[in-house]
């Protein structure tokens, strides 16, 4: 096996195979989980809509190895905690196994540092073990070196799970410029919190870049499925592509 295929195989195992699109439908949901079980083994986890969590757990069945994440607060970051709460509350009842919070990230730009720690409190109250959170930064948006890291410590303090790069809904979203101050402010925290790049993540090529940097700031074989992950509608194409020539399945349009 090639240095890009060992990549590849890795990089299948980490991927959130993502469809967040507008037009997702029930047919798609069907879709996704069929691609997220591929010849060469399956992927992390599905991310999509709440409104299809029910639908993907009939589907994949209690205990799959592929799990189900899905989104709250997403993508604007605007509702209220209460709202929030009970958004992640429905998800996790209808068969939830990830949840994947926007941060009030407007509110963080206008000064409320408070408002973030709120939030993920609250909604990391609602997951019940083992129900993790993934903290999403929108680090597109917020673009301040400094800010970023200090979304960072915020979420990772408020006791998220792993921290995330973005929506895929934005003009930015995974950079590897956002990542490598994420990643830091992991290894500085000295919690068992994971990574991940969202929008943008096209490419198995794209994908060293990024466990190439994990590597150099948290050590090799620090990435696992416990603790990184890729978000991502497009990237399986590739994957599939590089381990075998399989036809690219068809992806959404975006994230």
């Amino acid at each position: 096996m090639t240095m890009l295929e060992e990549t590849a195989k890795k990089t299948l195992s980490l991927l959130d195979l993502t469809d967040l699109t507008d037009t997702c439908d029930a047919a798609a949901i069907e879709k996704l989980c069929q691609q997220a079980q591929t010849p060469f083994g399956t992927t992390a986890a599905i991310c999509i809509w709440p409104r299809f969590v029910a639908q993907a757990r009939g589907i994949l069945g209690a205990g799959h190895a592929v799990k189900i994440a899905t989104v709250v607060n997403f993508p604007s970051g605007d509702l209220a905690v209460a709202d929030v709460v009970a958004e992640t509350q429905r998800a996790i009842a209808d068969g939830a196994d990830e949840i994947d919070l926007v941060i009030p990230y407007r509110a963080f730009l206008a000064g409320n540092e408070a408002a973030v720690t709120e939030m993920v409190t609250a909604v990391k109250a609602a997951c019940t073990p083992p129900v993790i959170l993934k903290t999403i930064l929108e680090t597109g948006e917020i673009e301040d070196v400094a800010l970023i890291r200090r979304a960072s410590d915020l979420a990772i303090a408020a006791g998220s799970d792993f921290i995330k790069t973005s929506t895929g809904k934005v003009a930015v979203n995974a950079t590897l410029d956002a990542a490598g101050i994420m990643l830091t402010a992991i290894r500085e925290s000295g919690k068992p919190v994971g990574f991940k790049p969202a929008g943008g993540v096209r490419t198995v090529g794209d994908a060293r870049d990024y466990l190439a940097l994990a590597a150099s700031i948290l050590g090799e074989g620090w990435a696992t499925p416990k603790t990184f992950r890729f978000g991502a509608s497009g990237l399986l194409g590739d994957i599939l592509s590089v381990l075998g020539g399989q036809p690219a399945p068809s992806a959404p349009a975006s994230y």
